[in-house]
């Protein structure tokens, strides 16, 4: 048996844990799926043990898949640090990171001094913006990284997952609303996605919701329901003892993920190191969370 376990593998390995699949990770790394499949072969030759079941239906990875799957992450996290801290060609380059609010306000940031601190050569200049704003920059070219709230089922091939919440109908307690007159909503801004899908869903079936507050702070909105302006949409973290949750009476909200989104063909050293840094925090035993 050979007592050698090739990086390259090993981030084949973790890139079809994190894809889910074979065929998406050798997407994702721009290689054939049969390189892929090399790969791994070449690892249970080394190892004399299968690593994944490949049985339609079951799991991923054998038992011993998902122990080398804990393994790697160590081994490829403090090759990578080493060779950004020893190496003789620092990492250096330019990324533009857009943010929403919630994620300012998550690890992210944490993740970002840290990562300052190991690539000094790397300069990261940050957006912060609504969801739908920070998804259109990306489209257009204007970041190449994106840190932000999507529903559950846009989520992408090659997204990497930071924490996942639920999202909820919410009022005031002493708040009181007829479902056959105009509804007060309350929204983060003309660019709020929870607005469109409660407009949509809402004349869908037969709710009328007028916007009276546009707000693009969470704090605000929090606020403006506690005084019983309205209804609104609320993520299950920005819930407090003091705002109820209105069940049965309007359409259920589809739940949310806060995600990091690399733009296509953004694939610098600088990048990759930045992505890299925010999956180490997502593996850890503390996920991701907002602050407070």
């Amino acid at each position: 048996m050979s007592e050698r376990l090739e990086i390259d593998a090993l981030r084949a390995l973790l890139t079809i844990a994190r894809l889910g699949g074979v065929t998406r990770a050798a997407s994702h790394l721009n290689v054939s799926q049969s390189a892929v499949s090399h790969k791994i072969r070449r690892l249970e030759q080394n190892l004399d043990c299968s690593l994944l079941t490949r049985r339609p239906g079951g799991p991923l990875f054998t038992e011993a898949g998902t122990q080398l799957c804990d393994y790697a992450r160590r081994i490829v996290d403090l090759h990578d640090e080493a060779l950004a801290t020893l190496g003789k060609k620092p990492v250096s380059g330019k990324i533009m990171l857009g943010m929403t609010e919630d994620t300012t306000t998550s690890g992210i940031a944490r993740i970002l001094g840290r990562f300052m601190r190991l690539f000094p050569n790397v300069k990261v200049q940050t957006r912060t913006s609504q969801s739908l704003c920070v998804q259109e920059w990306l489209k257009d070219g204007d970041l190449d990284v994106a840190a932000m709230q999507i529903f559950r089922k846009d989520l992408l091939p090659g997204d990497l997952t930071l924490f996942e919440d639920t999202l909820h109908w919410v009022r005031s307690p002493d708040l009181k609303f007829d479902t056959g007159e105009h509804i007060p909503f309350l929204s983060f801004d003309n660019n709020c996605f929870y607005k469109r899908w409660a407009f949509s869903e809402g004349l869908s079936m037969g709710h009328a919701f007028e916007s009276i507050l546009e707000c693009p702070s969470s704090a605000g909105i929090q606020s403006a329901v506690r005084s019983g302006l309205g209804v609104a949409l609320l993520n299950g973290l920005h819930i407090t003892p003091d705002i109820s949750k209105i069940e049965g009476v309007f359409p259920e909200p589809p739940d949310i993920v806060y995600i990091a989104r690399v733009r296509a063909g953004a694939d610098s050293a600088a990048v990759k190191a930045l992505i890299s840094e925010i999956a180490k925090e997502v593996h850890a035993s503390k996920p991701l969370k907002l602050a407070g």
